[in-house]
């Protein structure tokens, strides 16, 4: 018998094996960690996050690449180099290479904020991996690199 207090869990249905519903869900946790973890503390959006990242990991790269990393239309792109460039945390340089091109910088104030937040994953990490043994993690990244394959 189900006391007053619980309420009997739903039936999925459908959703049961709709792999977006599933991502829907996890994606509701990872953000709400990342939210706590990173974004609110340092004023970050997750993409904002994940482009100050790639530039911390790879030096300077030219926009059509962060583009593609990032899954961004060019349009939108711009946007957020634009943001990003208003706050001082990246710069637009002359490729060396293709003069006629441009490669995105990190600034000393964005290589600080891309190092302190690389840190302030190591937190939110071990928060989500509370949920999964280390060789669950590795199948998780495994399977969702698969996913978003193009």
């Amino acid at each position: 018998m189900i006391s007053r207090t619980e309420t009997p869990q739903l039936s999925l249905g459908a959703l049961e094996d709709i792999l977006g519903f599933h991502l829907a869900t996890a994606t509701v946790t990872t953000m709400d960690t990342f939210e706590r973890h990173v974004g609110t503390p340092l004023n970050l959006r997750k993409v904002e996050y994940s482009l100050l990242l790639l530039l911390l990991a790879n030096g300077p790269l030219a926009p059509k690449r962060l583009g593609r990393a990032l899954a961004l239309s060019a349009p939108n792109l711009t946007l957020l180099l634009d943001r990003l460039q208003q706050r001082d945390l990246i710069r637009r340089e002359r490729s060396e290479s293709d003069r006629r091109s441009h490669n995105i910088v990190l600034t000393d104030e964005g290589r600080q904020l891309a190092e302190t937040g690389a840190q302030a994953a190591d937190p939110m990490e071990r928060e989500l991996d509370s949920r999964l043994t280390r060789a669950e993690r590795l199948m998780l990244i495994e399977l969702l690199r698969k996913v978003a394959a193009r």
